[in-house]
């Protein structure tokens, strides 16, 4: 018995066209697959190099934009101090300390301060984290303040930062030297007792350092006027690029007080143009360079003559 009925089964022809369209749509799928990957990646690439050119330019133009502040009460990058309160290194009574009579020569006569009619003109340059400018300052405050309270000297302090790279990255004599030019500009009467304080209880060379709240800290120990304006200004690094500026200055020369001088450490101390080379710690030794340099200068000073070919006047006949 016969049938007249066929399986439904495609032709091989048939069946290689279906799957041949079917791989075609599956690869056009992946294209555009493909494509539309690439398109996202591709905005996500230039949002992402968008977003940084923009905060790169920001970033650039509030640097640029931000003006270079430079403080106030300055003169020659340095900071006249003109008053002084007792602090605990300068004692409430201020007495300078003279050499013994065995030193002061054969008249046995202890040597002499400055005295107030020829002032002598004082500028210590100062690196706020050296171990020197700190021996110094409690060397030499007690008869510093004397002098500038009995008018015999003038006492100018140069901020400078020579030891930067030695806090551990903090650059903590940049930062100190920025907050003495804060609390100069904002409270100069607490000029002295904070610039004091800073040298007097150092950090020591290859530490941290005070970061600027423990300097604005300080500051207002200190009793500084204005203390928000005087925070703001450490904690914002107000006067940080000037500090840098300033020691550059110093650096090239010549330093304020001198004519060729120009900064070689910190301390270095220029009394009446001269670099003082003596003991740091000691107070007599600076006393009797100081004396010196004062007697030099009024020697130097030519006292007016009376004139040899002035005539007399003739008195009236009566």
């Amino acid at each position: 018995m016969s049938s007249d009925e066929t399986p439904n089964v495609p032709t091989p022809r048939n069946t290689r066209e279906a799957v041949r369209e079917k791989a075609q749509k599956v690869h056009a799928q992946q294209s555009r697959a493909r494509l539309m990957r690439r398109i996202i990646i591709g905005a996500v690439a230039i949002v992402a190099v968008g977003a940084i050119g923009t905060a790169v330019t920001m970033a650039v133009s509030a640097q640029v934009g931000k003006p270079q502040l430079a403080p106030t009460g300055m003169d020659g990058d340095g900071v006249t101090v003109t008053d002084i309160k007792a602090t605990a290194g300068t004692g409430d009574a201020l007495a300078s300390p003279t050499p013994d009579a065995s030193e002061a020569g054969a008249s046995e006569t202890p040597t002499p301060e400055p005295s107030s009619a020829s002032a002598v003109e004082i500028h210590v340059y100062v690196d706020y984290l050296s171990p020197d400018a700190g021996a110094f300052e409690r060397a030499n405050a007690r008869q510093l303040a004397n002098w500038v309270t009995e008018g015999a000297a003038t006492l100018t302090y140069h901020p400078v930062a020579l030891l930067t790279a030695s806090s551990n990255g903090t650059k903590y004599s940049l930062r100190a030297a920025a907050a003495a030019a804060c609390v100069a500009t904002h409270s100069p009467a607490q000029f002295y007792a904070f610039n004091h304080d800073l040298l007097d209880d150092q950090p020591e060379v290859n530490t941290d350092g005070l970061s600027d709240v423990e300097l604005a800290d300080l500051a207002g120990a200190v009793g500084v006027d204005n203390i928000k304006k005087v925070r703001s200004c450490i904690e914002g690094q107000d006067y940080v690029a000037w500090a840098k500026e300033a020691t550059s200055r110093a650096l090239e020369g010549p330093l304020t007080g001198s004519d060729d001088l120009v900064l070689a450490s910190a301390p270095m101390i220029v009394v009446n143009g001269e670099a003082y080379v003596g003991a740091l710690d000691d107070a007599k030794e600076f006393s009797q360079f100081v004396l010196t340099v004062s007697s030099d200068a009024s020697y130097s000073t030519p006292t007016p003559t009376p004139d040899a070919t002035a005539q007399p006047t003739e008195t009236p006949a009566q």
